[in-house]
């Protein structure tokens, strides 16, 4: 039952990493593009949108490595 819920949430929490890292600028500007770029947001806005961006991922990640060991120690 506990390996249900675990791989349930590994699986969640998959997809939405996969989405977050996805969302993340590259070479160009990635999410402070997709919301008017240069034209219509502040350096601060993107800025801060940016920071949030990578402080939601870093916890995501976090998770995923938990449920990861998680899984390793009840699958085996």
């Amino acid at each position: 039952m506990l390996t249900n819920v675990v791989l349930g949430i590994h699986l969640a929490v998959s997809a939405i990493l996969i989405g977050l890292v996805l969302l993340h600028s590259g070479k160009g500007g990635g999410l402070s593009d997709m919301f008017g770029g240069s034209v219509g947001a502040t350096a601060l806005g993107s800025a801060a949108a940016e920071r949030n961006l990578d402080r939601i991922t870093v916890v995501v990640a976090l998770t995923f490595v938990f449920t990861t060991t998680g899984l390793a120690f009840l699958l085996d």
